[in-house]
C-alpha cells in the first residue's frame, strides 16, 4: 500500500491549518494545552491566533520494551495512577516485573522535562475554562487520552481535543472522552503520523525552550 503524501510541510504549518477551524468556533477566553514535545509548533500558532494563553500538559507514553511505539499506558501531571491499556497488557502478556521498570524511568523524565520546561513558567489554571489540548496527530492517543483525563480531574469546563490529522476510529472513540474533536484531516495512520509531515523531525530541550520563551 502506498505510503500518503505528507499533508503538511512542518508541525507549524499543521497548527495554522488548524487555526482557522477553532477561531471559527468562537471559543470563549480559551487555555491552549499542549504535549510536549511535538504539540508544541503544533499549538503555538493556535494560541498566539487565539490570543489565548500557552500551557503544557505533560505526558509520558508507557511503550512496551520491545515495541516502544506501542503504548501500553500513559502518565500525566496530575494523574496519581497511570492509564493503562488492559487489552495491550494482555495481548503482549506483559506483566507488573515487566511494568514496573518502564513506569520507572518515564516517572524520572516526566520529572526531569517538569523541572526544563517549567521553571520560572506561570501555570494556567483550567477550572471552569475551555481547554483546547493540541497534539501533532491522533494514531492510538493513549497520551491524549491521560492529558485529557488529567484537565478533566482540573476542572475544565469543556475539553477539546485538536489535532492536525488523525485516524477515523479515534476520532469515533474520542469523540466520548472530550467535548469536541476539531482535526484539519481524517485519513487512516498506517505509516505513523510522520508520514503526513515533510519535516517530522524530534524536537530538543533547545528548541522546546525557545518556543516556549517566544509565547510566555
Amino acid at each position: 500500500m502506498p505510503r500518503p503524501l505528507p499533508l503538511f510541510a512542518d508541525r507549524t504549518g499543521a497548527g495554522l491549518k488548524l487555526l482557522p477551524l477553532l477561531a471559527a468556533r468562537g471559543f470563549d477566553r480559551p487555555l491552549v494545552y499542549a504535549l510536549p514535545r511535538g504539540g508544541v509548533p503544533v499549538a503555538l500558532p493556535i494560541a498566539q491566533g487565539l490570543h489565548a494563553p500557552l500551557d503544557l500538559l505533560l505526558v509520558r507514553k508507557l511503550g512496551v520494551p520491545w515495541q516502544p511505539e506501542l503504548g501500553f499506558g500513559a502518565i500525566a501531571e496530575g494523574l496519581a495512577e497511570p492509564l493503562l491499556n488492559l487489552d495491550i497488557i494482555a495481548h503482549t502478556g506483559m506483566t507488573e516485573e515487566m511494568i514496573a521498570p518502564v513506569l520507572a524511568a518515564e516517572k524520572q523524565e516526566l520529572a526531569r522535562r517538569a523541572a526544563l520546561y517549567l521553571k520560572g513558567r506561570h501555570r494556567q489554571d483550567p477550572k471552569g475554562r475551555i481547554a483546547i489540548l493540541v497534539d501533532d496527530g491522533l494514531a492510538t492517543g493513549i497520551t491524549a487520552r491521560a492529558g485529557l483525563a488529567a484537565l478533566r480531574k482540573q476542572g475544565a469546563a469543556r475539553l477539546v481535543l485538536a489535532v492536525p490529522v488523525a485516524a477515523p476510529e479515534s476520532i469515533a472513540e474520542f469523540q466520548g472522552l472530550a467535548d469536541e474533536v476539531i482535526t484539519a484531516e481524517a485519513a487512516p495512520i498506517r505509516f505513523g503520523i510522520g508520514a503526513f509531515y515533510q519535516d517530522f523531525h524530534q524536537i530538543s530541550d533547545a528548541e522546546m525552550l525557545e518556543m516556549l520563551a517566544s509565547h510566555p
